[in-house]
């Protein structure tokens, strides 16, 4: 009997493989805290992210992950609210990528991350999963999109093993996601941008791949063009990356 009742429980705990919790008084990601084997053990691997594995988006790299966002929201009043295209270069610094304006696109060039409507999400991948093109999985996106050399040039090493690269955020509305992230690189998103649906669509906010806020930001100088910023907001629009901004929309409305 005792046998036939550890068997029982050791198959539930090997269906019940991770334990994700949810965010607690600040944006984290839902980060897994211990696995449980098929034979019943229990392996706590919270304080040790370098082995720390997503059970959802493999493809994750995530201490490099959570490195981004204790960066971002380190990002000062300054940082944040500055000339644009300073502002711009700190978020980069924050994600973990190098500016370069002047490389060739698909060899590192990130003049566009930040800069348009779609490339805005700040995706953290193991290295391994660099190189993955789009099958035809993602709409919108060109068959191929090959992204590896462009990340392995522009990613800044100090962040944690793995690359970062601003993706494109077209089918983040979908539940679950379907943009290049998650589907192509099977990666949760360190943060994504989103402008604010205010008068001007001039104020930003950075929310985490659960949507919760990380940093804000109202830039001055000039800014991606409102058509950019506008369309930015409606592809995240009715979706959980968009409830901060909602948010702050509705506040400022009624003051």
């Amino acid at each position: 009997m005792h046998s036939t009742i550890c068997f029982r429980f050791r198959g539930l705990l090997s269906l019940a493989i991770t334990s994700i919790f949810s965010h607690a008084n600040q944006s984290t990601v839902n980060k897994t805290t211990f696995i449980v084997s098929a034979l019943g053990n229990v392996r706590d691997i919270s304080t040790n992210m370098s082995n720390q594995r997503d059970p959802i988006y493999p493809g994750t790299a995530v201490e490099r992950m959570m490195n981004v966002r204790a960066r971002a929201k380190e990002l000062s009043h300054n940082d944040l609210n500055g000339n644009w295209e300073e502002v711009r270069r700190r978020i980069l610094w924050a994600g973990g990528l190098k500016d370069l304006p002047d490389a060739i696109p698909g060899q590192g060039y990130t003049g566009h991350s930040f800069n348009d409507y779609n490339h805005v999400d700040l995706t953290c991948m193991l290295e391994q999963e660099s190189d993955n093109e789009n099958d035809g999985s993602v709409k919108g996106i060109a068959i191929g999109n090959i992204l590896g050399p462009g990340i392995r040039v522009s990613s800044l090493t100090e962040l944690g093993p793995g690359g970062s690269w601003s993706t494109c955020a077209m089918g983040c509305n979908r539940d679950p996601p379907r943009d290049v992230a998650h589907i192509q690189f099977r990666s949760r998103i360190a943060f994504k941008l989103v402008w604010v649906p205010n008068e001007t669509f001039n104020v930003f906010v950075l929310v985490d791949d659960d949507g919760e806020e990380i940093a804000r930001g109202h830039p001055t100088g000039v800014l991606p063009r409102l058509s950019e910023r506008r369309m930015n907001y409606a592809i995240v629009k009715g979706s959980k990356y968009a409830k901060v901004a909602d948010s702050i929309s509705s506040t400022a409305s009624s003051e």
